[in-house]
């Protein structure tokens, strides 16, 4: 069942009011030249919006002493301005924070080409309004037709005035609402001598050097001009969103088709000036048919026409895709609201023409509402001799060759004989099935025109062995002629249909192959994390697409720098150098081709992401064709290439947001662990602090009461937790060199036995009431230590083990000798050690789930530095829990055991 053809909207028109959705609307008031009114008649539709509700502020209105605007200005609510200091005097700005704190329904900001002072947040008071439409603050303002970008060579020319604060095009086109201000230039001049527009010696001055007759009346015409084709923009882009068919004739606009013939450049120029002669835009397309594959030469005069419509001044340059081409343009030009469609003379012959199956009969035929321009131009005289010549070279242009032509042939001779065979061993009343089947084989096997030519001589064949009277041509019954002639029919158009589909067989593979290699590409690129890895994969699988040398540059050093080049390419030279500098700083393509160093032997391609250009890629002149004009790069070639260069600057934006979640992450797991440190820091810090604090304060206050026991207990106190903090502060220090890898080792001869007791000593100190045993294997050697740092590793397990395995524990130290490396092991009866944090207990801040700290004093830090520390000597440490082999196998006990590598000497 066939879809009815409904009209659909736009995408991108519903697209374009998508994005504005959330955003304040913006209406410029246009004027001609200043004094038209555009303040005055800006104020009295504000008085209007005023009745429809509150929210309307005034920002900023220059009144410039105009009586009549002073008073509008009455019943508004006018926003404070903002006092700058600018060359020694203070004037008064617009004060953007104020209206974005305030933020009103509606404000009114008069100029909007104003160029603000220097040290402002915008240069330009248009940026400040583009700030207040992101809040969601619709925003009024006034503009002179003079400050127009595009026009400030215009108005030049014409005032002799050059004017210095302007505005893009393409912030002006992006208003909501455009409302002119007119005003005669009579009228003007009479505002002006009676002193409304400026004091009488300003106005003087103005009429002498801008207020002029005709400069009014230039700029009166440029801005209804202007404002005419802003109002067309408008009137399309509502057609458009709205699924509204046209054409309106509300305006003129043009289409002009273009195609490989050499008449498209007149039809092209003619276009250009009957577009100038009226005074509307004009476009211009070429349709691309899926059946039909152009030539080289055919697809390169395609692109030269498109360049030549483009550097002419067309609004648009589009190529379109439709297997009916009448229809196709038809449908774009309603779509686009055109109302005249310029068209060639067609070269599609005598035949098409009588049949009215050419391009312009069509369109007449079918067009409704549209004007139909056909340019005519003097067709060349030819003569036999330069038609023998070309004939043979356009042959050789659409892939055919003079074999195909002798293998047609051969499969008509083989017809013949297997008709001939057969004939003689069974009597058939009709062989032509078996000359079909050679028409078939040429077309499938070659394409249309070897065909047609194999049907002709398989007609001729025919009629020549099987239609009596037999050799000869001629034909003894009607019937017999009948049969022949719609034979040859037949085989016509069997051969057109089967070539046809050939040809669309061969594009539907090329397409699909082309298909299919993007998208092993972009899975290729997918699989690569670093910018490195992408630009390499990107610039080979370019040099394997496209046949030709490929490069490409990322920024480095505020500048570009060669990424990757296949083949390996190390620098460009300076021509080229600067060629992908403009690329990538005005993000459009330069270099071979381009209107920017055409001269170039490469052609540059920006990588768009969405947060900028994120590089260039460069492709050489292997696929260029030089011609008479220049250098240029095949269409198709630059299709795919900047295909692949999209696809290419998607795989560099993802891996750059890659490298940003890494960080993130990063950054949060840092967070996550300060914020842990800080707490247990905290935490472990203020209970030796506040004994400290309350020892002091007993000291003080009642020092002289307290008995001399009482007094040398407090003064412990402070000492016992004033070393506490001193070991704490030292773990710190030493958990900062050990990551830093910065551990000062001054190796000695160590007696392990006195280390054990130098140990076991200070954990009394400090009040371990646990059972302590020491073992040393007999005949136990030196080690060849840091002595602090072993007792300080041995001190944190300890510690460690003191805290978490509870008062009435027994704790062991033990040495023994195994070959070449010393075991000491810590071991404990405690609780142990809970199996999921088992794999964790050397990490940083990796605390037990006991009453107590660790050996780093609460700040989980004890068993890291130990860790640090033995691997710092080239040891190991781990832990056990339960102990193996120990009696504590019912799931208690905890054994932490180091080994350190024996040596004879000290390193």
């Amino acid at each position: 069942m066939a879809l009815p053809n409904v009209p659909r909207a736009s995408p991108d028109a519903l697209l374009a009011l998508a994005n504005r959705e959330g955003r304040g609307r913006l209406k410029i008031f246009l004027g001609a030249a200043p004094g038209v009114g555009k303040t005055y008649a800006m104020l009295l539709a504000g008085k209007t919006a005023q009745e429809d509700g509150p929210g309307v502020v005034v920002g900023l209105v220059e009144t410039h002493g105009r009586r009549e605007t002073d008073e509008l200005l009455q019943g508004f609510e006018i926003l404070p301005r903002l006092p700058v200091l600018h060359r020694g005097k203070m004037i008064q700005e617009f004060d953007i924070d104020a209206a974005l704190k305030r933020h009103p329904r509606l404000i009114i900001v008069d100029e909007y080409a104003h160029s603000n002072p220097p040290g402002s947040r915008h240069p330009k008071r248009w940026q400040d309004i583009e700030e207040l439409l992101s809040a969601g603050i619709d925003v009024w303002t006034t503009l002179n037709i003079q400050h127009l970008e595009s026009l400030n060579d215009v108005v030049q020319r014409i005032s002799r005035v050059r004017v210095r604060e302007t505005v893009p095009d393409t912030v002006f086109d992006k208003a909501d609402e455009l409302v002119l201000v007119d005003l005669p230039p009579d009228e003007l001049l009479k505002r002006l001598a009676e002193g409304k527009v400026y004091v009488q010696d300003t106005a003087a001055r103005a009429v002498d050097n801008f207020f002029r007759p005709n400069n009014l009346v230039a700029l009166r015409e440029l801005a209804l001009r202007r404002a005419a084709s802003r109002i067309d923009s408008d009137l399309l882009e509502r057609m458009q969103s709205g699924g509204v068919e046209g054409p309106w004739a509300a305006g003129e606009r043009i289409l002009v088709c273009i195609g490989p013939d050499d008449t498209s450049p007149m039809v092209v120029r003619h276009a250009k000036r009957l577009a100038e002669s009226i005074g509307a835009p004009w476009l211009a397309v070429t349709v691309e048919r899926p059946f039909k594959q152009l030539r080289d030469a055919e697809r390169r005069k395609v692109e030269e026409h498109l360049r030549l419509a483009e550097s002419l001044g067309a609004d648009e340059v589009k190529t379109l895709l439709g297997s009916d081409l009448v229809q196709e343009l038809l449908r774009y030009a309603k779509f686009e609201n055109i109302t005249q469609i310029v068209v060639g003379r067609s070269r599609g012959g005598w035949l098409a023409e009588a049949l009215g199956r050419s391009l312009p009969h069509q369109l007449v035929r079918c067009a409704e509402d549209i004007a139909i321009h056909v340019v005519t131009v003097p067709e060349p005289k030819r003569s036999p001799s330069r038609l023998r010549l070309v004939l043979p070279s356009s042959l050789r242009q659409r892939g055919l060759h003079p074999l195909h032509f002798l293998w047609s042939a051969a499969g008509v001779v083989c017809a013949i004989a297997v008709g001939r065979l057969m004939t003689a061993l069974v009597s058939l009343p009709n062989v032509s099935m078996i000359f079909l089947l050679a028409v078939l084989f040429a077309a499938v096997r070659f394409g249309i025109w070897p065909a047609v030519f194999t049907s002709f001589l398989a007609f001729l064949g025919y009629n020549f062995f099987f239609i009596e009277p037999f050799y000869t041509l001629t034909v003894a019954r009607p019937h017999e002629l009948l049969a022949l002639f719609i034979f040859l029919g037949f085989a016509v158009l069997f051969s057109a249909i089967a070539g046809r589909i050939r040809e669309q067989a061969q594009i539907a593979v090329t397409r699909a192959q082309a298909t299919r290699r993007l998208f092993e590409f972009a899975r290729h690129l997918s699989s690569l994390a670093e910018p490195q890895m992408v630009a390499e994969g990107a610039v080979a699988e370019v040099q394997r697409s496209l046949g030709a040398p490929a490069i490409l540059l990322l920024p480095r050093d505020d500048d570009l720098a060669v990424a990757a080049a296949w083949p390996p390419e190390d620098e460009l030279d300076t021509a080229s150098m600067t060629a992908a500098r403009w690329a990538f700083e005005r993000d459009e393509p330069a270099g071979l081709g381009t209107g920017t160093l055409p001269n170039v032997p490469w052609y540059f391609f920006p990588l768009r992401a969405s947060h900028g250009c994120v590089g260039v890629i460069g492709i050489a002149d292997r696929f260029a064709s030089h011609a008479g004009d220049g250098t240029k790069l095949d269409s198709e070639v630059r299709t795919l290439f900047e295909t692949l260069a999209e696809l290419t600057a998607t795989a560099l934006e993802r891996s750059r947001l890659a490298r940003e979640i890494a960080a993130a992450k990063t950054a949060t797991d840092t967070e996550r662990v300060r914020n842990t440190f800080l707490a247990s820091i905290s935490h472990d810090f203020r209970t030796p602090l506040a004994s400290i604090l309350g020892a002091a304060t007993s000291l003080i206050y009642f020092g002289s009461k307290l008995s001399d026991a009482s007094r040398q207990d407090l003064l412990g106190q402070v000492k016992d937790e004033a070393e506490q903090l001193d070991n704490m502060v030292r773990n710190l220090l030493a958990m900062t060199r050990v990551e830093a890898g910065a551990l000062e080792m001054r190796p000695d001869w160590v007696d392990l036995s006195e280390a054990f007791d130098r140990v076991v000593a200070l954990a009394k100190r400090r009040g371990a009431a646990q059972t302590f045993e020491t073992i040393v294997a007999p005949g136990m050697p030196f080690v060849p230590v840091d002595p602090s740092l072993l007792d300080q590793a041995l001190t944190n397990i300890v510690g460690n083990a003191v805290r978490y395995a509870g008062s009435n524990a027994r704790i062991t130290l033990e040495a023994s000798c195994d070959d070449d490396e010393v075991l000491l092991s810590v071991m404990d009866d405690g609780p142990g050690i809970a199996p999921d944090m088992l794999a964790t207990v050397f990490e940083k801040f990796a605390r037990g789930r006991g009453p107590g700290g660790d050996g780093g004093e609460g700040a989980g830090l004890g068993l890291a530095i130990a860790k640090g520390i033995v691997d710092a000597h080239g040891g190991s440490i781990t832990a056990e829990s339960p102990p193996a082999g120990s009696p504590a196998a019912d799931g208690h006990g905890t054994r932490i055991v180091i080994r350190l590598p024996l040596r004879e000497k000290i390193s």
